[in-house]
């Protein structure tokens, strides 16, 4: 037990007291009594507890607990060293004893618990899957260790780890531990490597030009003397492969490559070797901006190529024409475009993954982007609420000005075991996107199945669109697959009804055997006008049976292999039922005054013959309109990319005399030349620093007024932060997985210039070759009283605790309340003096007295009367 006292200062009001209580005392030492006396000390003690009680006096009380944290570093640099670490904590826990409370946790990018601080842990636990094991964060790891342990016991952090670390910085949490009850040992841990082979660095030109030989430069270091393969990728297609010897220590190697790719190109290097200790390593991507001639690239998916093409006639820009399947999943596979024309191509052919990282390279990119029309495109394509409907001019939903049909839909979801995950997420969400395209007053109904039916919303009018839509999403799976049921229970419930379309789409991803007649029930299906469509969901589906339930319903097949495609094919299937989408009465659409365009039609307008109805976006700038007042050509700005619409087709079926006419060609270089975004040709340098930002350097002195976005590959825009370090330079602070990621730099005074490149954010230095920090971990040891263990040596965890644990017991309220009695004895004595105590002293010997003869005359009394 120890007493303590806050604030020391304020016995300085002890001196006034003290010294007036000398004074009285040397001026009337002749004349005090006793009974003065004892007055004068029981005044002068109420002063002093009165003036201690300031001071915040407290006492240190002991507590026999003691705490012990196993924190060990499961990051990638340490994988392989999880057994000789459980087996040191086990052999540890043998030194415990019934005051000690143990936790154990791991730790890397974050903190995990193994096992909750607690006095019965008597063994180490089964390790859980570790999180993000690219990173190794010991700062937080101890900050939230300290925030577990009851930091008035005496606590024991027992630190495993390699002491690298690649977040925060570990000597910041050290200052907050001093002076604490916490203490932490540190055992170093070291991952052997037998062999080793990794890319320290892969350089390419920052820029450089169509048809210039450009140098590759790859850097890799080893740990011994090896043979292996070196490739190199141009846009994931490999150009280089060559054996390579590798000495022990740095080897470079040097290739010579004139591109064929062009505007910003990507390259990677790969090394393999046949022993290697880490695989994350043999890998670094690096870009080049090829500068160039524009290039176009057109989407089609007839067989003889696209008219288009072949409008634009052999002397115009560059370009590819491929098929829907074959368009790519990366974002600098489109980069090296300058625009591109989706020419009637459905939105299930694309997957909303490929949309939306289209949807970047618009946004951010200056990309440019088309779509023209046909029975597969707009709103017919299944493109209501993508990420292609975001960037287009027009809205896919026709709103207001079409007589349009009564409609029964009936959607039945195949919710068994099979289609938990990524499948029944997407196909609810698509379900509920069918739902936002239906009118109020439309009849739907939702019928999710497993081994039986289950009728979600009762086939009836549309009346809480909201309601349906969040029942739909609340669906859970669960269960096996019986078809038949859900198909009779949706075909039941449409056939009463009087409606002039009704249609039934099924979803499932299983195989179902029935002994009912499915031709019998689509037979009797179609005389009361009810369609059928279905969709067989991942290559586990009875494609053939739904294919051949689609042909006898007279509706549509649809195969997904890529899941994200399902919400296109919903929106496709609602729209085609519940729209008359296409126009197909001939006009001569009405042209409106747009710059670049009007010169076309100076000698008149061709007629056309169809176009698919959209609505025109209350912003885009429509150049051509039917006698409808639907837009059939359209453009706008989005973001930095700038889109066109065009409602009718490329073929002539549609486009009628305007694919016959003279400035045809002359139409899509216009259209073209308005896509094509403007660059910047101020070169902006962007350098990666040590700690992993980015740190872009502006020529002209404006850094401040930069516009910049990062994308990765995915095209998943990042999120950033910008500092600005000087007029000429900001710093970027990006979290992204290794990996290449785009930079668009834009400035904000109003051009539409654009700069671009992309950078390579390499693999984590978790899979860099180095030995433990012991500089570290030495820090750490030192600066909390810790001491560095070894392996060997595990019993020395459970030594005795140099810091006692103790807990604060305040004692000011118990000096306040002495200093007051006394200070009431004080005045009691004053005002009656010691008369009155002497008094009620006689007075109760008095009383005493009398009592013990009272006592003494009835005990005689009752002798007596014995007696006699």
């Amino acid at each position: 037990m120890d007493l303590r006292i806050n604030f020391p200062i304020a016995l300085v009001l002890l001196i006034p007291p003290i010294a007036y209580f000398v004074w009285t005392w040397w001026r009337h030492k002749n004349q005090l009594k006793k009974s003065h006396l004892i007055v004068f000390v029981i005044r002068g003690l109420s002063v002093v507890f009165l003036v201690f009680a300031v001071t915040s006096p407290y006492m240190l009380l002991p507590i026999k607990e003691e705490q012990i944290i196993f924190l060990m570093d499961r990051s990638a640099s340490l994988s392989g060293t999880e057994d000789e670490v459980i087996n040191f904590i086990e052999e540890s826990l043998a030194s415990k004893n019934e005051q000690h409370e143990i936790g154990i946790y791991s730790f890397a990018s974050g903190l995990q618990t193994e096992s909750i601080l607690s006095n019965t842990i008597e063994r180490a636990p089964t390790l859980s899957n570790i999180n993000d094991p690219n990173n190794t964060n010991i700062e937080e790891a101890l900050q939230i260790a300290t925030s577990i342990v009851d930091r008035k016991k005496a606590t024991r952090i027992v630190l495993l780890t390699d002491g690298l670390e690649t977040k925060g910085n570990v000597v910041d949490q050290l200052v907050k531990l001093s002076g604490t009850n916490v203490s932490v040992d540190v055992v170093p841990l070291a991952k052997p490597f037998v062999s080793d082979v990794s890319i320290a660095s892969f350089a390419t030109p920052q820029i450089a030009y169509a048809g210039e030989e450009q140098q590759l430069v790859t850097e890799i270091k080893s740990t011994s003397t090896n043979e292996g393969v070196l490739y190199l990728y141009e846009n994931d297609q490999l150009i280089y492969q060559e054996p390579i010897s590798i000495e022990e220590g740095t080897n470079v190697f040097s290739y010579r490559h004139v591109g064929t790719a062009e505007g910003l190109v990507k390259y990677e290097t790969v090394v393999q070797v046949s022993e290697d200790a880490i695989l994350e390593n043999n890998k670094l991507t690096s870009a080049t901006m090829v500068q160039s001639s524009p290039r176009l690239l057109i989407v089609s998916d007839r067989e003889t190529g696209s008219p288009i093409a072949e409008a634009l006639g052999p002397n115009s820009i560059d370009y590819d024409v491929i098929p829907s399947v074959d368009l790519p999943n990366s974002l600098s596979s489109y980069l090296q475009y300058n625009a591109i024309i989706f020419d009637n191509i459905p939105g299930h052919r694309v997957g909303e993954a490929k949309m939306g990282v289209i949807e970047q390279a618009v946004k951010n990119f200056g990309i440019g982007f088309m779509m023209v029309g046909g029975e597969n495109s707009f709103g017919l394509g299944g493109y209501f609420k993508t990420p292609i409907e975001k960037l287009l001019p027009v809205e896919m939903e026709v709103k207001g000005k079409h007589q349009l049909p009564s409609l029964g839909l009936v959607i039945v979801l195949d919710r068994s075991g099979s289609m938990m995950g990524p499948k029944i997420q997407l196909a609810k969400e698509a379900a509920a996107r069918s739902v936002e395209l239906l009118r109020d007053g439309d009849t739907l109904g939702f019928i999710a199945f497993d081994d039986q039916p289950w009728e979600v919303i009762e086939t009836s009018p549309l009346i809480d669109r909201e309601k349906a839509v969040n029942t739909i999403l609340s669906v859970p799976p669960g269960g096996g697959t019986e078809i038949y049921s859900s198909l009779a229970m949706a075909y039941g419930k449409l056939e009463d009804l009087e409606l002039q379309r009704k249609h039934i789409i099924l979803l499932t991803d299983g195989q179902s055997a029935t002994s009912n007649s499915y031709e019998e029930l689509i037979e009797g299906g179609k005389a009361n006008n009810i369609t059928l469509s279905t969709v067989a969901i991942g290559s586990d589906a009875d494609a053939n049976l739904l294919e051949m339930l689609s042909e006898m319903g007279s509706g549509r097949f649809y195969s997904v292999i890529d899941e994200t495609t399902i919400p296109s094919i919903l929106s496709r299937e609602t729209a085609m039922i519940t729209r008359t989408y296409i126009e197909d009465n001939p006009f001569y659409p009405i042209i409106y005054n747009a710059e670049g365009w009007n010169t076309l039609f100076e000698s008149g307008v061709p007629q056309m013959n169809a176009y698919i109805a959209t609505t025109a976006k209350q912003t885009a700038n429509v150049i051509a309109e039917s006698e409808k007042e639907d837009p059939v050509l359209a453009q706008w700005q989005y973001g930095l990319g700038r889109t066109i619409a065009f409602t009718s087709d490329s073929t002539g079926a549609w486009s009628g005399d305007w694919a016959r006419w003279e400035e045809w060609t002359n139409f899509w270089q216009t259209a073209v030349s308005k896509l094509l975004p403007s660059y910047n040709e101020v070169a902006y340098d962007i350098r990666q620093d040590t700690e992993g930002s980015f740190i872009v350097t502006d020529p002209t002195n404006k850094a401040a007024f930069l516009d910049i976005a990062v994308v990765n590959e995915a095209g998943e825009e990042l999120d950033i932060q910008l500092d600005v370090i000087s007029s000429s330079k900001v710093r970027v602070i990006a979290e992204s997985d290794p990996g290449l990621v785009f930079f668009r730099i834009t400035q904000n005074d109003g051009t539409d210039a654009i700069y671009q490149a992309g950078l390579t954010i390499p693999y984590s230095s978790e899979y860099e070759l180095k030995q433990p920090n012991e500089l570290v971990l030495n820090t750490i040891a030192e600066r909390t009283g810790g001491e560095m263990l070894t392996l060997e040596n595990p019993s020395h965890v459970f030594r005795e605790f140099t810091i006692n644990g103790n807990e604060r017991q305040n004692i000011t309220i118990w000096l306040v309340l002495a200093s007051m009695l006394l200070f009431f004895i004080d005045i009691t004595l004053r005002r009656f003096g010691w008369s009155f105590l002497k008094t009620n002293s006689k007075t109760k010997k008095r009383i005493e007295d009398k009592q013990v003869i009272e006592e003494t005359n009835v005990s005689q009394l009752l002798k007596e009367l014995k007696r006699k």
